[in-house]
């Protein structure tokens, strides 16, 4: 239910990203969520030509990348959004909303964080993922995501010192349900990690069943 996708991004990518926020017109995230209170962070205008850019950088990081691929089965992905956060900065425990008023709307089944700041340049602003009665705190490396359900609460804990740049972003799978998804990319890791030493019969018997349970799962 929790991964990360390491890495993601290239260094020329990274660079790229790096330098558009410099340059981008960033606001109050609050805007975008004016109800909730312990939303404090930045993130650009919609209008700034930068914006765009950056967000086609990250969806084509997304949409090359295989495990990304199977593990989420994206329906829709939603335009990834570079979001800064300078020190006294955080958002608060929340659960991503469920769904985005698009035309038509999009239901949130995975929420995605793509880390492109060096997690030594700046200290504090850990992403915090309640699992159960665990909490997970992940500073990922500069061009690696981590993939969680929205049904999860999660939040950014407040940044102390430097810049934390990350770029978000929401999915709508083909497969609805988190443990169907666990289990499909189980079976589809598994058959790339043993294809070789499992033989063509018994490789096209677990492909069956990956097959079919996609096919009977994909849609709902």
């Amino acid at each position: 239910m929790f991964h990360i996708v390491d890495p993601l991004l290239s260094d020329a990518e990274l660079a790229r990203l790096r330098e558009l926020s410099k340059t981008i017109r960033f606001e109050d995230g609050r805007q975008s969520n004016p109800d909730y209170t312990k939303k404090n962070n930045l993130q650009p205008s919609p209008q700034d030509a930068g914006y765009q850019e950056a967000a086609k950088i990250v969806q084509t990081g997304l949409a090359r990348n295989e495990f990304f691929r199977d593990y989420c089965l994206p329906k829709f992905v939603a335009p990834p959004m570079l979001t800064k956060y300078e020190p006294g900065m955080a958002y608060g425990e929340h659960v991503d909303a469920a769904i985005l008023n698009y035309n038509p709307p999009i239901r949130i089944d995975i929420s995605c964080t793509v880390f492109i700041s060096d997690p030594a340049d700046y200290e504090g602003g850990e992403l915090n993922i309640r699992m159960g009665d665990q909490d997970i705190k992940v500073k990922g490396k500069p061009g690696t995501a981590v993939l969680y359900p929205s049904t999860t609460f999660h939040q950014v804990l407040p940044v102390t010192k430097g810049e934390r740049l990350v770029s978000i972003t929401f999915i709508e799978s083909n497969v609805r349900d988190a443990q169907q998804r666990e289990i499909l990319i189980e079976l589809t890791e598994f058959l790339h990690e043993n294809a070789a030493r499992l033989g063509e019969d018994a490789q096209m018997r677990l492909e069956y069943v990956r097959t079919n349970l996609t096919r009977m799962w994909h849609g709902k």
